[in-house]
């Protein structure tokens, strides 16, 4: 078996989440390592003697084999935090997933995207704003993040989809075990316009405490948050604290103040999220100015004089923004910004803290 088949079989133990498979492979150095340790070994990293003989249990149960028939029979693909593939936005948190399922096609593209989350319950109100924003976003190339959960998470993956856009589910359960089941339907046509994805492997109920953990690869997946409609004390809240943490934006949509429904966009608001009314304060504020899908568009000839600059300067090899503002003299944020579009144009690639390449 191969090393990436070995971090598949130590993905379908769930209680070894992202933090302990880290550190297991850190000591082992590899993951078929982990997954062949004699108890004694697992016993001296600290490992309780109930988890070792559960983790023992299951590998010794586990039919290899026949769990790599039923992903394909399921048309069920993976991908492990070390592939080129892997999300490059959800590799940047700092609990990734060290697999990850997914049925569709994930594309280079849906680095540039957006999660829109909000109530279950959802409002006439809700619901126009969620169509509104999806659907607009979604023409503008911008791939949609949600939850395949009832409400707001249904009708912006609707939205996307009736735009001709993409858009992710990311679910709280295995990808054999669609949650709520009213959705399989919409799932099937996700899988057409984008991809079903999850950390949970195949089996795997949809259990109430998974869907908390499931909401930091909503907001991990994307670049921002919208936040629709959400109640008080709601998983909404959730998504968006994750994404603060991660860094990312956090956006929300004001709602009438005398609706419960309104309490998660306002806490949010008056604790620094920013304002959106239109679309036009999502793409401003992200510098998500053209309309991109980077799987099917040709190669784009430099639109400015800066542009070229930059594209000339990195032709060598890949550079630090920093480096790039004091060779071209350009301003630090108005180099950020073009290498933005850039970026969404294809015409370059952010590798990882930072520093930029010629695509």
């Amino acid at each position: 078996m191969t090393e990436k088949e070995y971090l598949i079989c130590l993905s379908t133990f769930v209680p070894f989440g992202p933090a302990r498979i880290k550190l297991l492979l850190s000591y082992f150095g590899s993951a078929k390592k982990i997954w062949t340790a004699p108890p004694k070994t697992l016993k001296e990293l600290g490992l309780g003697q109930e988890r070792i003989q559960e983790f023992i249990r299951h590998r010794d149960s586990l039919d290899i084999s026949a769990y790599f028939n039923r992903l394909n029979k399921f048309r069920i693909k993976y991908l492990t935090i070390n592939d080129g593939k892997y999300p490059a936005n959800l590799k940047e948190i700092s609990d990734a997933p060290f697999v990850l399922y997914f049925k569709g096609e994930i594309k280079s593209g849906d680095e540039n995207a957006i999660a829109i989350v909000g109530t279950r319950k959802i409002t006439s109100y809700g619901k126009e704003v969620t169509e509104r924003f999806s659907g607009e976003l979604s023409s503008f190339g911008v791939t949609i993040i949600s939850g395949l959960a009832r409400g707001v998470d249904t009708f912006a993956h609707r939205s996307a989809i009736a735009s001709h856009g993409r858009t992710f589910a990311v679910v709280g359960s295995g990808l054999d075990n669609i949650y709520p089941p009213e959705n399989l339907a919409l799932a099937g046509e996700i899988e057409k316009h984008g991809a079903l994805i999850s950390e949970y492997p195949l089996g795997y109920p949809a259990l109430p405490i998974n869907f908390p953990t499931r909401n930091r690869l909503v907001s991990g997946l994307s670049k921002a948050v919208l936040v629709i409609e959400g109640a008080a004390k709601s998983g909404t809240l959730l998504t968006a604290s994750h994404a603060a943490d991660q860094g990312k934006a956090v956006f929300a949509v004001p709602g009438q103040i005398t609706s419960p429904l309104s309490a998660a966009p306002l806490f949010l608001l008056k604790n620094g999220a920013k304002l959106a009314t239109t679309t036009n304060d999502i793409l401003e504020e992200l510098d998500l100015e053209v309309r991109v899908d980077r799987e099917k568009m040709e190669k784009v000839m430099p639109s400015t004089k800066d542009e070229g600059q930059i594209l000339k300067i990195l032709e060598n090899e890949p550079l630090h923004l920093d480096e790039l503002a004091r060779i071209s003299t350009l301003d630090v944020s108005k180099i950020s910004a073009r290498l933005t579009i850039m970026e969404l144009k294809g015409m370059v690639k952010n590798i990882g803290n930072g520093v930029y390449k010629k695509v």
